[in-house]
């Protein structure tokens, strides 16, 4: 829908999409669906309103995690493997049909199997209506993958943009003292007055990995430097675009605020979609520190 995996840039009815995947899972199984557990992250375990109204709709078991201090997911991934082995072990269910790509998930699919369930992936169609993000780990250890159409997708999902804001008024001619030439204030100078250093030149700042804090190592020169440099400039383009358009203005301070550390839904946006357009289970230590490096420099040239 936006070119890129950042889940701010996009609204969801979820109603039309979970009964859309219930229809797609008793196909798949030719069995009766149970219900459909949904997990996501919740501050302090509490459910927002969205979260609230997911959790009321028919067949649906909301299962939160929490945020912790950086706002990274934490118990999301530990819920699922935990469920899928429970209802393997208790005999609940004979297929599982599993909405996700993560690699982490890996061992408890297999845990799960060894219990005799079978379990399907599910996957989000890219434009090519082709797997999007899953792990091919994640695909040797299920049973099977299969693609939600993308009419689901289509009637389901749709861009979110927030308004505009009003446009900054045009450049304005300064008269200059007698003997000196005539000067033009830009709308960038006319926000920044009183700002300081609000006229300085900016530079790249290096990416960080939210995880370590630290940049990452570079130790070899990427094999397709052309390629990659290509590649990482699209991507950081449409994850840049989207969530410009998305961003409430408490999401564009978190960012200025924090820099150089990315926010961890654009960094896992910007990971998975260079590697899904890569076509690459696991990015190369350089190829990550160019991606984070390359977001800062194209924000700062945009700002």
């Amino acid at each position: 829908m936006t070119g890129t995996s950042l889940r701010s840039g996009v609204h969801v009815d979820y109603a039309p999409l979970i009964g859309a995947l219930i229809r797609q899972a008793e196909r798949i199984s030719e069995l009766s669906v149970l219900r459909v557990h949904w997990y996501d992250s919740a501050k302090d375990g509490v459910p927002d309103s969205q979260q609230q109204r997911i959790g009321e709709l028919p067949k649906v078991k909301l299962r939160l995690g929490r945020f912790g201090m950086d706002r990274q997911q934490k118990g999301v991934d530990l819920r699922i493997g935990l469920d899928l082995v429970t209802h393997a072990r208790n005999g609940a269910a004979d297929v599982f049909i599993l909405v996700s790509g993560d690699d982490d998930l890996t061992e408890a699919v297999e845990e799960a199997q060894v219990h005799g369930v079978q379990v399907i992936l599910l996957a989000v169609p890219n434009t090519e209506n082709k797997p999007h993000g899953i792990s091919l780990h994640l695909t040797r250890a299920a049973d099977g993958l299969e693609v939600l159409p993308p009419e689901v997708v289509d009637e389901a999902v749709e861009k979110f943009e927030m308004p505009q804001p009003t446009p900054l008024p045009q450049p304005v001619m300064v008269g200059p003292p007698a003997g000196h030439p005539q000067v033009t204030a830009t709308p960038k100078d006319l926000v920044g007055l009183g700002r300081p250093g609000a006229l300085r030149p900016s530079s790249p700042v290096p990416g960080y990995s939210v995880t370590t804090g630290r940049p990452p190592q570079v130790t070899t020169e990427y094999r397709d430097p052309a390629e990659l440099a290509e590649q990482i400039d699209l991507v950081v383009g449409n994850v840049l675009t989207a969530f410009r358009k998305s961003a409430t203005a408490e999401a564009l301070a978190e960012l200025n605020d924090n820099k150089p550390s990315i926010p961890r839904d654009i960094d896992k946006a910007l990971l998975t979609d260079l590697s899904d357009r890569r076509g690459e289970l696991d990015l190369s230590e350089q190829a990550r520190h160019k991606l984070r490096a390359h977001f800062w420099k194209k924000y700062e040239e945009a700002t």
